[in-house]
């Protein structure tokens, strides 16, 4: 289950930063370091296999386009199914997120 929950949370990741329109590999990487305060650095050895799977299963279509920095990089754009998963996965991640904080944040014991 860890390395399901470790993708699927990059794989919705990746989808909300798409949310915003198309973004390339290395911009789509950054922005989630920076809107999280650099607590989670995504490595190229995970992002561009998280891209390839999201690819895959169709919820993002790819391009060749130009960066910013005049460099030849593919763009990458949420599909309609993209946008569909992207609120039924972020609903499930929201959930078992706010399970975990009630556990963490107990403050009195189990009764067994």
């Amino acid at each position: 289950m860890e390395k399901e929950l470790l993708h699927g949370t990059l794989e919705v990741l990746i989808l909300k930063t798409l949310s915003w329109g198309p973004m390339h590999g290395f911009g789509i990487g950054r922005w989630i370091e920076q809107l999280s305060g650099n607590e989670l650095r995504i490595e190229e050895g995970s992002l561009y296999p998280a891209l390839y799977r999201v690819e895959k299963k169709g919820w993002v279509e790819a391009s060749w386009g130009v960066s910013d920095n005049q460099r030849r990089a593919k763009f990458y754009k949420l599909t309609a199914e993209g946008r569909r998963q992207l609120h039924k996965n972020a609903d499930t991640w929201s959930s078992f997120a706010h399970a975990v904080a009630r556990v963490l944040s107990a403050k009195q014991q189990p009764v067994s």
